[in-house]
């Protein structure tokens, strides 16, 4: 008899919590999701929120930039490059016999040849028709070296291809110079004017100023001005696979040269 009480009280012990612990959490839950305790004048506007949430009023997207800008649509990848011309769908591949494949890759290789004689026809012309540079100048031995990079605003080039072009005229002015160290006697290289400017804006900072234009004009001018100073001055040509159109002179790397010097070609103009 004992037994049985001692074995009724458990049970009822323990059925008591059970209904009490699921009891309570049922109770947190519905007063945390606002179905408890909600005064009248709050229950309408409870309901239009959850029927239809409001839109903030802030953006996380600056004005005038667009999403791609913050983050791009990695889904949507292939086809936003194939809508801007970044990719080509492949031809669909036919059947040729032998000598007809072997023919059209004749073909294509005489045509591919053409067009490299062509572009260093044309390079060859282009390099005459530009000014040379003459002599490079030092200026005085304690001033600051720096290199200024001229971009052409009007061809509408993203950020990320103004880095890159830039980065190309970097590389072309340093190669400029590190070409006309070279080229000195072995026993002078290291006292040539062009080693001496190398020495003093790499041990100072390299410094690098990009500035804009708004005209090729303006930037064949610019290059002209500096050369006839005695100034580095290398202009990059782009090959148009992406966003410019082919043959198009982007940026015009200035330097590195004396502060004094390079402020006479690009002083005047604004910082990008």
């Amino acid at each position: 008899m004992a037994d049985r009480t001692v074995t009724f009280t458990t049970g009822m012990i323990v059925s008591t919590s059970i209904v009490a612990f699921v009891s309570g959490f049922m109770l947190g839950v519905y007063s945390f999701r606002g179905y408890l305790f909600v005064s009248p004048a709050l229950e309408s506007e409870r309901r239009q929120i959850l029927a239809d949430m409001p839109e903030s009023d802030e953006s996380d997207i600056d004005e005038g930039d667009t999403i791609l800008d913050h983050a791009p649509n990695w889904a949507n990848g292939e086809d936003a490059d194939r809508r801007d011309g970044l990719r080509v769908p492949k031809p669909k591949k036919t059947k040729k016999s032998k000598a007809a494949a072997a023919t059209a890759k004749k073909d294509e290789d005489k045509k591919d040849e053409k067009k490299d004689e062509k572009a260093e026809t044309t390079a060859a012309a282009d390099a005459a028709a530009r000014p040379q540079q003459a002599v490079i100048a030092e200026g005085p031995v304690n001033e600051e070296c720096k290199l200024v990079l001229v971009v052409r605003t009007d061809l509408g080039m993203t950020k990320g291809k103004i880095a890159a072009q830039c980065s190309h005229a970097t590389l072309a002015c340093y190669k400029t110079l590190s070409r006309a160290a070279a080229r000195a006697s072995p026993s002078s290289s290291s006292s040539s004017p062009a080693a001496r400017l190398l020495q003093r804006w790499e041990r100072r900072g390299q410094a690098k100023i990009a500035v804009q234009v708004k005209s090729e004009p303006e930037l064949l001018e610019l290059m002209g001005r500096a050369r006839s100073l005695g100034i580095t001055a290398e202009v990059i040509q782009d090959a148009g696979r992406t966003q410019i159109d082919p043959g198009s002179l982007t940026v015009l790397g200035v330097g590195p040269a004396p502060k004094s010097l390079v402020d006479k070609v690009t002083g005047g103009l604004k910082l990008l």
